[in-house]
């Protein structure tokens, strides 16, 4: 049965010079320029053995996208009960393993929702001779690349997360910004990068005075997502996005500029790392998928003054949304759905479904004219960058991509649970042992009669479904969805049913996506199937 693991988010970067060449470096989360790499000659198709030129196991388990800097590609990892954490370094021609580093040792992991995060999911950043890896409360140091050398590290800065850590370290000048968007303190931190010693820390300022549930207290208050540093009228602004908030602050003294609230609905699970083109920062609000085009010109409480236009169609919650030229594109968490609107002006130019039953956490890439989405089913799409939706491509597997790809040349570093892999025009690999493989798909053959149930019409308000996942409504209210089975037809026919209300947020909290359950649809009640 496949496993479904993926990296929330972070999925966040800082700008970079414009003289910073992402066809040799791909220094931290999404790369110097938001995901885009417009000469790299990518394939368009591939999967765990097909296109790919080396494959090399990662111990453990983490989320963090690769980063790349000259011959070295680095990851972290960690124990699954969070008790260590390291950092791993491969060479990028050979996939040979050069470094594997224990970075801490953790006394007090964090151990709930282990389906939703790692503790080892924030990207590190890297530069010439340092890498600086992050593990949220559990401590944050600085590599030398060359050695390995432990050069400082700060395990002082603290926060709940809940869910553990995501936000991933960036990078502008001399200072290393840091997030904590926990549910007992809100904070960013800026250190200097040499020392690791703290050059100013700000605490989130509003509060919306919005009531969480009361078996997750606070939980209106954690974040995960990334700063970047935008450049408006010759000054610079770290643009810092919390739970029900995103934040303008002068990155030099951490002084707050501006902000926006995020309005109505819970606003947080904020991942998505802020872009800024055509002179307008987009970011969203997380759980209530609002996507909002703001004019960074403003001070203090902005959000009726500088917000230019705002969407919930087709939003997501954890990918981030791309821009290419004038168009934004985005893909929604569930569904396969692709939005493109007009970055200027927010004009829908289409909205279509990718098809099958396909759901999304890593933000899509571009390459040469072409965007690429990752699905957490096994399924890598590849569509045409244009006004009109055309897909060139779609790559079904066995083996299911983790985390954001790190472009480099004409190739693509990507991580699986279990391994990394390079991915390039022109090479195979042999196929993984079965016990070795991240996830395993069932296929029935081809030609083969499916017996077909019956079904009984005293008792079709029992049936057996598939746990979607769980979110708070525009309204502010819990709506958990399932899939419900149906062998009749094909598996993208199945209908969905959701339970609204309250009172079923604590009895899905445990449930894993895609947890086989039985449903009855007139009491409503849940049981596991065993």
């Amino acid at each position: 049965m496949k496993t479904y693991c993926f990296a929330i988010t972070c999925f966040l970067i800082s700008l970079a010079p414009a003289d910073f060449c992402a066809d040799t470096h791909w220094n931290q989360f999404r790369g110097p320029n938001d995901g885009l790499a417009p000469d790299a000659k990518l394939p368009i198709e591939f999967s765990g053995t097909k296109n790919v030129q080396w494959r090399t196991p990662i111990h453990d388990l983490g989320w963090s996208s690769p980063v790349v800097w000259k011959n070295q590609a680095w990851v972290t990892t960690a124990k699954e009960d969070g008790s260590e954490v390291f950092a791993v370094c491969v060479d990028l021609e050979t996939g040979k393993i050069e470094h594997d580093i224990k970075v801490f040792d953790v006394a007090n992991p964090q151990t709930e929702y282990n389906n939703l995060n790692t503790h080892a999911t924030p990207t590190p950043i890297i530069e010439e001779g340092r890498i600086y890896v992050h593990f949220g409360s559990y401590g944050t140091a600085c590599l030398d690349t060359k050695t390995g050398k432990k050069l400082w590290k700060r395990r002082d800065l603290n926060c709940d997360h809940r869910v553990r850590a995501a936000s991933c370290p960036i990078i502008d000048g001399g200072l290393l910004f840091l997030t904590y968007d926990g549910v007992d303190q809100q904070f960013v931190a800026a250190l200097e990068k040499e020392t690791g010693e703290t050059r100013w820390l700000t605490k989130r300022s509003y509060k919306s005075g919005r009531v969480p549930p009361k078996d997750k207290p606070n939980d209106n208050r954690k974040s995960y997502a990334t700063p970047t540093i935008i450049e408006h009228d010759g000054k610079k602004q770290l643009i810092s996005p919390a739970a029900e908030a995103t934040y303008s602050y002068d990155p030099a003294t951490g002084k707050e500029l501006w902000f926006i609230r995020h309005g109505s609905g819970f606003g947080y699970n904020v991942t998505c790392r802020p872009i800024f083109r055509h002179g307008l920062v987009f970011t969203n609000s997380g759980i209530s998928k609002k996507l909002f085009a703001i004019d960074p010109s403003g001070s203090g409480d902005v959000t009726d003054t500088h917000i230019r236009w705002t969407t919930r169609r087709g939003v997501s919650n954890i990918p981030a949304p791309l821009v290419v030229g004038d168009n934004l594109y985005m893909i929604s968490d569930s569904g396969g759905m692709v939005s493109c609107f007009e970055a200027k002006t927010g004009n829908q130019i289409f909205s279509e479904r990718l098809g099958g039953l396909q759901n999304h956490w890593i933000s899509p890439i571009y390459a040469d004219g072409k965007i690429y989405f990752f699905s957490k089913d096994g399924i890598s799409s590849v569509i045409e960058a244009s006004s009109e939706f055309k897909i060139l491509s779609k790559n079904e597997s066995d083996t299911v991509f983790v985390s954001m790809p790190a472009i480099v040349e004409d190739s693509m570093l990507i991580r699986s649970d279990t391994h990394l892999y390079r991915i390039a025009k022109g090479y195979e690999v042999d196929a993984l042992p079965k016990i070795a493989s991240s996830a395993k798909r069932s296929k029935k053959g081809k030609g083969v009669a499916q017996k077909t149930p019956k079904r009984n019409s005293n008792s079709i308000v029992e049936v057996t479904a598939y746990y979607l996942g769980g979110k708070t409504n525009s309204k502010g209210v819990f709506e958990g969805s399932f899939l419900i089975e149906d062998k009749e037809v094909p598996k993208d026919e199945w209908p969905r049913v959701k339970f609204t209300g309250d009172n079923f947020r604590d009895s899905f909290s445990s449930y894993k996506q895609y947890q086989k359950v039985s449903l009855d649809l007139a009491k409503r009640q849940v049981r596991r199937k065993k």
